[in-house]
């Protein structure tokens, strides 16, 4: 399987990082629609959205938000 160069990383971790928040955060903003019976529906709608919108959100603070932290932090 092809290994994707260390100097992409941080898009990596963001691609990763912003999937999975964006699923949690989606089942938790879906679970009314489980009692109706299209929670999935529901969930892959707002899944799909919402990583479009976080996934360039997060690139781009990411490097900010490390940046931050560490002059904020011993």
């Amino acid at each position: 399987m092809p290994r994707i160069p260390r100097k992409y990383n941080h898009f990596v971790f963001g691609v990763i990082q912003s999937g999975i928040t964006c699923a949690i955060a989606a089942a938790i903003a879906s679970f009314p629609f489980y009692a109706e019976g299209n929670f999935a529906a529901h969930w892959l709608r707002a899944y799909l959205l919402s990583w479009m919108v976080m996934l360039p959100v997060v690139v781009i603070a990411a490097p900010v938000i490390r940046r931050l932290a560490d002059a904020l932090s011993d």
